[in-house]
């Protein structure tokens, strides 16, 4: 089972719904850039355009990486998270804050890409209090380069606000994102595929279209049938 620690344990149980009033939760930006090393300040949503012409980007994940996450509905501001592992094409672990809780820490839980093209430009992400894959489809911008792979540990601080860790990946985990990737994948592959075309004899489109509609099908079939063998 998952490595809870104690005060996400006493949080799922409804103990702790929201940091205690007055106090400020942790924030994605600050735990990304510690985490991370790249060093971008400002709402999670520029980040992107930031890093234009200071950090490479792209679209395939890599260990270090930023991956940025496009405002949507209540996200008003966006969302970073730092690759911790790819695992393969369509599944890789972060570590992010701020997420599924207020201030809560989630260190190496899975997003899987469910995009139609392969190109983590629409995610779905770990929810640690159902541990389930998140229902709700997330549209991101794509990674950001760090200029190293190594991932910094993050030490809570209160100048950053209050935090808790609430889960870490595991075997468990694993085989559940494993059939949900693999399921979500196959509903792609199956809407992708082109529709059955339908093989028609022209000879007897043409000769419907100039019979006259007062003609019952029957009629029509028996005059192609005739006209067949005539030729």
């Amino acid at each position: 089972m998952f490595r809870i620690a104690r005060g996400a344990a006493m949080l799922l149980a409804g103990w702790i719904t929201t940091p205690a009033l007055g106090a400020s939760a942790l924030q994605c930006v600050p735990y990304a850039r510690i985490v991370s090393g790249v060093n971008i300040r400002g709402d999670a949503l520029t980040w992107w355009d930031q890093a234009a012409s200071r950090y490479q980007r792209g679209h395939a994940p890599r260990r270090g990486a930023v991956l940025t996450f496009r405002p949507m509905g209540p996200m008003t501001l966006g969302h970073v998270a730092v690759v911790s592992k790819v695992l393969d094409d369509r599944r890789l672990l972060i570590r992010h804050a701020n997420w599924s809780v207020p201030g809560a820490i989630e260190e190496d839980v899975p997003v899987i890409d469910v995009s139609e093209e392969g190109d983590w430009s629409q995610v779905r992400v770990w929810h640690s209090p159902t541990q389930t894959m998140g229902a709700r489809t997330n549209p991101t911008f794509g990674f950001i380069y760090s200029a190293t792979s190594r991932l910094r540990p993050f030490e809570p601080d209160p100048a950053l606000g209050t935090s808790v860790r609430l889960a870490t990946a595991d075997a468990d985990m694993m085989e559940k994102t494993t059939d949900a990737a693999t399921q979500q994948v196959a509903t792609l592959q199956r809407a992708a595929r082109p529709a059955p075309r339908l093989n028609l004899d022209m000879r007897a489109m043409r000769f419907a279209e100039a019979t006259p509609s007062a003609r019952s099908l029957a009629d029509i079939i028996a005059d192609v049938k005739r006209d067949a063998r005539l030729r």
